[in-house]
């Protein structure tokens, strides 16, 4: 009997893009080589599959890292990283602007715009950034998949880096990367009210609210969300508002939206934690104007992913990237730079 343990099933996670098998054989294994033993306990999972992760140290026995010829013997414990299975979405080849920082045999690293879903899922079958880069890109791994060549992902209205795998070796070391927490990301994000801590981390499980599925809250018990750790620092201070960078030690849904706003400071224009309305400021009328126009030049949460670094799947080079604020995030803060010189001035307080 095979007893199976720990699999990770919350399709929403960023690092759950991938999940993680556990697998004890049972006394009476006979001597029997891993990819073989995993290729029959585990649905539509190809070999060349398992022994990619096995190449590219995904796969553990009695916590040690092994080769796909390995042979499993009784009561050994197999622990396996791979990505989901195949879902049933027909993904349609599309035009669209990609905006590549770099890119060579193994990896794609693109800055993604806000407002584009990553990959196809229910409401989005298609226009999805995944659409594109199988327009542009034509083998990448996991082509019968809905999520080919992905290794993370970003909310739909956040911008920022991504790095996509062109190879199934790549897709396999890339997330033991992401799995293991050896990236390197950073955000920048504009938050509501005037972060006390010049620096500080948050740590607090993240789970689904029990009054609105589709975001997500902080637990102090385990059994109610998955552990989760965020980093910030402040950057500049503009008195209603502040300009925090964000450093994720995991990588939950929505993670430095929900820890801010369990700090007190949810994101400038995030509508679905709050942050939508005037949370900070004055009641002058000219107050509530400037705001608005603020949540105009910036129609979604204020939040960049702007930096990644990974160590290369090939060449195991350290590789580390940097994009500027995209438009309207610059934007924004130049307004809110500029009404903190002037506001005194104005006769606030």
């Amino acid at each position: 009997m095979i007893e199976e343990e720990d699999k990770l099933s919350d399709e929403q996670d960023n690092e759950e893009l991938f999940e993680h098998h556990r697998l004890v054989a049972d006394k009476g294994q006979a001597p029997l080589r891993v990819d073989k033993f995993l290729h029959n306990l585990l649905p539509n999972t190809s070999r060349n599959k398992i022994q990619q992760a096995a190449s590219a140290g995904n796969i553990h026995v009695n916590g040690n890292v092994i080769k796909s010829n390995y042979k499993v013997k009784a009561m050994d414990v197999v622990q396996v990283v791979l990505s989901y299975p195949p879902r049933e979405v027909e993904l349609i080849p599309q035009n669209m602007d990609l905006d590549i920082l770099y890119e060579d045999e193994q990896v794609i690293v693109l800055n993604k715009t806000a407002g584009v879903v990553v990959h196809p899922g229910y409401g989005n079958y298609d226009g999805t950034l995944v659409n594109g880069l199988i327009y542009h890109f034509k083998n990448l791994p996991g082509k019968d998949e809905t999520r080919p060549g992905l290794v993370h992902r970003l909310d739909k209205d956040t911008s920022g880096i991504m790095v996509i795998a062109k190879d199934e070796m790549s897709l396999a070391h890339l997330a033991k990367q992401f799995f293991d927490r050896t990236t390197s990301r950073r955000y920048h994000a504009l938050v509501w009210g005037d972060v006390k801590e010049y620096e500080g981390t948050i740590i607090g499980h993240i789970g689904r609210s029990k009054k609105n599925r589709k975001v997500f809250s902080v637990y102090e018990d385990e059994s109610e969300g998955k552990h989760a750790i965020t980093h910030y620092k402040v950057l500049q201070r503009f008195g209603y508002t502040t300009l925090v960078e964000c450093r994720l030690e995991t990588g939950r849904t929505h993670q430095i939206r929900v820890h801010m706003k369990h700090l007190g400071h949810p994101l400038f224009n995030d509508k679905e934690y709050g942050g939508s309305s005037i949370l900070k400021g004055t009641t002058f009328t000219k107050y509530k104007q400037f705001v608005d126009n603020c949540l105009a030049t910036c129609p979604r949460q204020a939040l960049h992913a702007k930096t990644l670094g990974f160590t290369h799947p090939k060449t195991g080079e350290e590789m580390s990237f940097n994009s500027e604020l995209p438009e309207d995030m610059a934007a924004l803060i130049g307004k809110w730079e500029n009404y903190a010189k002037h506001k005194l001035a104005d006769g606030e307080e």
